[in-house]
């Protein structure tokens, strides 16, 4: 087997299992978590001397970051159930929401969040830090809510890259108790009943 993905137990990490499984990949899963050691062994620093998953490995192929590899076994392994964009426009509005849900939700509120809400051992406890970042995921889930007034998904083309990367993060929220919005909460409700979503988050958190 080829592929190879690298880590589970986090939102980070269901990305790329999510793809591969609306992808229809055969993988082997290596399910390491982020704070139990494993990261730091010699065998895996080789791999990625960031020490950080997820991983991916395809033959000699190595490639870390949750939404570069998405991005990359999408290109790699084109299906007709995750249609690439067709124009340059397309790909550009790809970017733009991935690279803003990744950017001001994931790293910018909900891992800041997480430095100081489950990791106090390790960074410290700041009740101010993570009440400021919660006001900040507020302020995005509306701009995420105003969008999905006239959207399915989070592009017009459909099911796509972006929704696994929102999906994540709405994951994420609601464990950290945010109430989301009446429409965003419907589309992360129907997005919560996809059977390749299903299966990869019983894998990435079994």
């Amino acid at each position: 087997m080829n592929l190879k993905l690298w880590g589970a137990g986090t939102a980070r990490t269901l990305r790329p299992i999510w793809m591969a499984e609306e992808l229809g990949l055969d993988y082997k899963l290596f399910p390491i978590g982020p704070r139990t050691g494993e990261t730091r062994t010699e065998e895996f620093s080789l791999l990625n001397p960031k020490q950080k998953i997820p991983l991916m490995e395809d033959g000699d192929f190595v490639l870390s970051e949750s939404l570069s590899i998405c991005r990359y076994l999408q290109n790699k392994y084109p299906s007709d159930s995750m249609p690439l964009p067709s124009t340059k426009e397309e790909r550009a509005k790809e970017d733009e929401w991935c690279n803003y849900i990744y950017g001001e939700m994931d790293e910018t509120a909900l891992y800041v969040m997480r430095r100081h809400y489950d990791l106090t051992a390790i960074y410290g406890e700041s009740p101010i830090v993570v009440k400021a970042c919660r006001e900040y995921l507020v302020k995005h889930l509306k701009v995420v809510d105003k969008h999905l007034e006239r959207n399915e998904t989070v592009l017009e083309k459909g099911f796509g890259i972006a929704d696994i990367m929102l999906v994540s993060c709405l994951d994420w929220a609601k464990f950290y108790k945010f109430d989301l919005p009446k429409i965003t909460k419907d589309y992360h409700n129907r997005m919560l009943n996809r059977s390749n979503y299903l299966k990869a988050r019983d894998i990435n958190y079994a």
